[in-house]
């Protein structure tokens, strides 16, 4: 496989033009020089940090967060600080808290230069509301802090019509915008849309300088790839559309089920996982052995397979009894898509398995 040289071989040229049109379908008119290519998402947000704040300012995270947002930043050494996620929706710390955080690490000698949230979030399965939002970013703007919003998952809302996902970029007047560099991508291909300024313009220069050094370029086989999937041809849409749905029948079916068992858990709305929070029956799962997250997951995996990620895998306290579910739980990964998936005998089997284990496990002795 070949891939492009530093200066954009034609299929790259014809990504970035795809993203250009992607991100303009959203609200959000991009051209060219804006965008930035890299084979993955976690390379893309190191060389980012790392021409973004080269002082090595820490990180601001939501909490709970997608597994792969720290790593980039403990890879450069930086101070992560993780920030209480609000009780309606992941993917963004509450405000005031955000506040605070910052004002408490700068105050112990760090300078936290950069928030990395999620619109769309994975862990949590939910979007996050446009005033919340708002609310974060002007917090974000008044700290000077560069936000990075992760929006992998944006085009898997369950009800398009009824969930509204927005981004920082389309919700910020022109000067605060420039504070705010968009994230998204295929398996193949991560990209980033860097602000119509000085200094987004000058930013996306350094991160190309960086991806340049370390070798981490886009072969042309992903950059084809990404070209058609960003152009969004009609039967794409269709499919995409088609298995958000899909993914939210079996979300759904997930949160009844964990709620049915006494967990607290945030109506999933995005993606294909719920998180639930089983402390309200700690007394039970203590009689199975079962005192954190680690320990949570684990037995969940051993009576019903894959699927079941503690939450300290996520950022979240070590000892709460936080877990995120996927809805592999109820499909595996070998098993075709069925129009109607609860029905599925399958699927309705292994959540048959799913409610009696949660009801097992939080009975009171």
């Amino acid at each position: 496989m070949r891939h492009t040289d530093g200066h954009g071989g034609p299929h790259l040229t014809a990504l970035r033009d795809a993203a250009c049109a992607y991100w303009h379908r959203r609200g959000l008119h991009t051209g060219p020089g804006q965008v930035v290519a890299a084979p993955g998402a976690p390379l893309l947000l190191l060389a980012l940090l790392s021409a973004g704040d080269p002082s090595g300012g820490g990180v601001l995270l939501p909490r709970p967060a997608a597994d792969w947002h720290a790593v980039p930043a403990r890879l450069l050494g930086r101070p992560v600080h993780r920030v209480p996620a609000p009780a309606d929706c992941g993917g963004v710390p509450d405000p005031f808290v955000l506040l605070e955080t910052v004002r408490r690490a700068r105050s112990a000698g760090d300078d936290p230069r950069t928030l990395v949230l999620s619109v769309a979030d994975d862990p949590t399965g939910t979007a996050v509301p446009p005033e919340l939002l708002h609310e974060v970013c002007e917090a974000a703007s008044g700290e000077g802090l560069l936000v990075v919003s992760d929006e992998s998952e944006r085009d898997t809302s369950h009800d398009p019509h009824g969930t509204v996902v927005v981004s920082p970029a389309e919700m910020l007047g022109a000067a605060d915008s420039g504070s705010v560099v968009v994230l998204t991508g295929t398996p193949s291909v991560a990209l980033g849309r860097f602000p119509d300024t000085a200094r987004g313009h000058g930013l996306a220069r350094e991160v190309r300088a960086v991806l340049t050094a370390l070798h981490a370029r886009v072969f042309e086989e992903a950059a084809l790839s990404g070209a058609q999937w960003f152009a969004e041809p009609p039967e794409l849409r269709e499919r995409r559309a088609a298995e958000a749905v899909r993914q939210g029948v079996l979300a759904r079916a997930l949160h009844d089920a964990v709620t049915e068992a006494g967990a607290l858990c945030r109506p999933p709305q995005v993606g294909r996982h719920v998180y639930a929070d089983l402390e309200p029956a700690r007394g039970a799962l203590a009689a199975h052995g079962v005192e954190n997250a680690a320990d949570l997951e684990a037995e969940l995996v051993r009576r019903l397979g894959a699927g079941a990620d503690g939450g300290h895998r996520y950022g979240d306290e070590p000892g709460a009894l936080r877990v995120r579910l996927s809805t592999l739980l109820l499909t595996g990964a070998d098993h075709p898509e069925a129009p109607d998936p609860l029905r599925a005998p399958h699927t309705a089997h292994a959540l048959s398995v799913l409610r009696s284990t949660l009801a097992a496990l939080t009975a009171t002795p």
